[in-house]
Order: structure tokens, then C-alpha cells, then sequence
């Protein structure tokens, strides 16, 4: 759907300074849906590469992403490989309002609001891309928006099935975002020496977030749980940086367990079954000396239950006052790293699930060429013989089998 100034009227209540630049930007595409993000990540000829690149300072043209389509899906690799995983120390804040976290003025020695209105001057010159979603959840997220140039349509693609999107001509009345997420890969280089930047700026009425980069990592992933965080903390509800499964015993008792830790802790492991030999038996080790190993024979596990993966709402609304917390996924789809899947039959359950799909997978850092299947196992190099660490997909609630969709506690 292409933008019109009856159409911004009618739907959208938004801040005067974003409403001049999305007025003044050339085209607007506005997404209505996840197909519609689907068909806008990859421009020109399907069965080749598409080039994200953006003109730094009028004088090289530099490529940010490699986009192209599988039979499953989407697959992005970048170029650079430092911008195969998430920075660190990646994140900033703009404004004055308590934090824990580096400030943008400390660190850069300038006020935030000098290239906040650089990058809606920025926006303001470039085709664009833009979707309403609800952060969160469907009925108790924040409602929010995401603006990107449109040539970036995978990163629109991964937040929408990251966090959903909501239908903007199904609004009864103007839509009014508390959230904003505002994409410019370019600043990455004319600002910030090519590092990966992500700057969260507050204010007493909504909550703004500028990514400038394409790794959805700090932005897409990090940067909603970040604005989760902060309605959270002003209206006593919280988000647990975890992931909950609902186990069932052989013997019909059930059991919800919830894992919160740091990334890398083995939270998105509670919901994968066992690794089983060919046959049947389970690894327990393996002696690094002598070569030794250990199995174990289980004939009937646990079934597992899949609730959430990373990011759990505990919203106010949800609460029993039960004694016990009471939990939704914050999220619509999963960010799963698979550096641990190096050849075929490793975890058959998710291999399936990705071969076939029920709907378009987005992978990242995964070895493709344009037309073929995306398999987990095939790594893309950072370097001749080294294989990159952060190999990853995206993977949709809806095809993952039993899972459970109501809160639990």
C-alpha cells in the first residue's frame, strides 16, 4: 500500500517531526501483513543476490547485506563479518532519564538530539518501509511502529515475525505508537567508524529506538525487550530474560519450569528434545583423553511443552495472585543460533521443521545460493576454515508443535 497524506490523517496519530519526514520521503510502502514483508525483502531478480548498499558521504557505495530467496525462505549474510553477530557494547542512551547503561553524549561528546534530527533528515530522502505491531504481545504489548528504508525489507521481515504485525486498514480508530523504531544502516559508517550502534532515546510520552545497523540482534530483538523493560518498570509489570516449557511425566503430571539467565545460559535447550545416538541411546560424554564414552537408555521421555524461548511477559493483566508467576512469550517467533548443528540428523525435530516449512523461514549466516534449500548445518566462513559462530534462523510459534499459546504459571 503506497502512503497518502488521507491516508496518514485517517490511520496514523504520530509526532509531528515523523510525520514531516514520512511526508516528505519519495515513496512509503506501509505493510499490512507478513506476506506483504515476505515479498518486500528481496528486490529484481529472484534467482540472484540482492545488494543492500547505501551511498556513504556521496562518494563509495557501500553493501550492508546480501539478500537472497530460497525455497524456504530468505537468507541474509553479510559481507563484514563483524556484522555477523551482535556488539556488546553496542547500546546507548539518549536522554537524561535515570539508566545503568553508557550515555550517547559521554561517549560521542554531542547531544543525541543533533543526529536524531540528522537521521530523520536522512529518512526524509529515502524510500521507505513502515508497519504497525504490537511489542510484546498481540492484547497486552506496547503499540509500536518500525520505519526502515525499504531496501532493507529483510529487517522489516524478521521484526514482523519477530513481534507480528497489525493491519493498519483494520484500525478503528488512529493508531497511536508508544514505540518507535527507526532504521539507518549508513550512520554505522558516517558516524561510528563502522561499529554497530544502537541509541534508546526516552521521553514522558514514548519510547524511541534508532538502529544503525542491519544485525536485528540489538534492534529487532534487544531493542524491543529494552522498551518491554522500560513500560514495564513505569507500570509494575516485568519481562524475564528466560524461557518456560511445560514438561508431562510419563505418570501424566505436569510440570511448568521457567529458565532465566544471561544469552548462552541454555535457555532455548529447555525446549529441544534429547539428542538420541542412531540407536536410541543418549551421549551422556565423552573423555577427552582416551576417547572414551558414556550412553544411557531412556525408552520413554517427557513430553515437552514448548511456553516461550527468550523474552516471558509477566504482565499485571495475567497475574492469579496464586502464589506463583504467570507468563506469556513475548514474542511471535524465536532467534535460534544453531552453530551447534554441524551436520544432518544432529536435532532432526528442528532440521524438519526448517526444511519444509509451513511458511518463509529467514535465515542468517547460513550457506546458500539463491533457489536452494537453507540447511541448518552449512555454515557460512568468517574465514577460510572457520566457520562463522552465530549461525541463526528465525523461527514462527505457529509451526512449533504442541506448543502452548495461553499463560501459564
Amino acid at each position: 500500500m503506497k502512503w497518502n497524506e488521507n491516508y496518514l490523517s485517517q490511520k496514523f496519530d504520530l509526532p509531528q517531526d515523523v510525520d514531516n519526514f514520512l511526508s516528505a520521503a519519495p515513496d512509503v510502502i506501509i505493510a499490512r501483513n507478513i506476506d506483504d514483508l515476505y515479498k518486500n525483502s528481496h528486490f529484481g531478480d529472484e534467482k540472484k543476490w540482492y545488494e543492500v548498499n547505501y551511498e556513504i558521504n556521496g562518494k563509495e557505495v557501500v553493501t550492508e547485506a546480501l539478500v537472497c530467496k530460497v525455497k524456504n525462505g530468505i537468507a541474509t549474510n553479510y559481507p563484514d563479518p563483524y556484522m555477523r553477530r551482535r556488539e556488546p557494547e553496542c547500546l546507548f542512551i539518549g536522554d537524561d532519564y535515570p539508566t545503568d547503561k553508557p550515555l550517547y553524549k559521554t561517549k560521542f561528546a554531542n547531544d543525541f538530539s543533533v543526529l536524531r534530527a540528522e537521521t530523520f533528515d536522512w529518512l526524509a530522502d529515502q524510500q521507505l518501509m513502515i508497519f504497525p505491531f504490537s511489542s510484546g504481545h498481540s492484547e497486552y504489548g506496547i503499540p509500536s511502529i518500525a520505519i526502515a528504508p525499504a531496501n532493507a525489507g529483510f529487517f522489516a521481515f524478521g521484526l514482523g515475525l519477530l513481534q507480528g504485525i497489525i493491519d493498519a486498514e483494520k484500525f478503528e480508530k488512529k493508531y497511536k505508537p508508544d514505540f518507535f523504531i527507526f532504521v539507518a544502516p549508513p550512520f554505522r559508517h558516517t558516524h561510528f567508524n563502522g561499529k554497530q550502534v544502537v541509541v534508546h532515546n526516552r521521553s514522558e510520552k514514548k519510547y524511541e529506538m534508532f538502529s544503525y545497523n542491519l544485525y536485528p540482534g540489538p534492534s529487532a530483538k534487544k531493542g524491543v525487550y529494552g522498551a518491554l523493560i522500560h513500560f514495564g518498570e513505569s507500570e509494575n509489570w516485568i519481562t524475564a530474560h528466560a524461557s518456560v516449557v511445560q514438561v508431562k511425566t510419563p505418570y501424566d503430571i505436569k510440570v511448568n519450569i521457567m529458565h532465566e539467565g544471561a544469552s548462552g545460559g541454555g535457555k532455548s535447550e529447555m525446549n529441544e528434545h534429547m539428542h538420541r545416538e542412531f540407536d536410541g541411546s543418549i551421549l551422556l560424554g565423552k573423555k577427552s583423553t582416551t576417547g572414551e564414552t558414556k550412553y544411557i537408555v531412556i525408552p520413554k521421555c517427557c513430553d515437552l511443552r514448548p511456553v516461550a524461548d527468550d523474552m516471558v511477559l509477566c504482565h499485571k493483566s495475567i497475574q492469579k495472585d496464586n502464589g506463583k508467576i504467570t507468563v506469556l512469550d513475548a514474542e511471535n517467533s524465536w532467534f535460534i543460533r544453531v552453530d551447534h548443528i554441524k551436520k544432518y540428523g544432529t536435532d532432526p525435530d528442528i532440521e524438519a521443521r526448517t526444511i519444509h516449512p509451513e511458511t518463509p523461514l529467514l535465515f542468517f549466516n547460513i550457506d546458500v545460493q539463491p533457489g536452494s534449500t537453507a540447511l541448518l548445518w552449512e555454515h557460512i566462513e568468517d574465514a577460510p576454515g572457520k566457520s562463522c559462530p552465530n549461525p541463526r534462523f528465525i523461527l514462527p510459534r505457529k509451526i512449533v508443535p504442541d506448543i502452548i499459546n495461553k499463560p501459564v504459571s
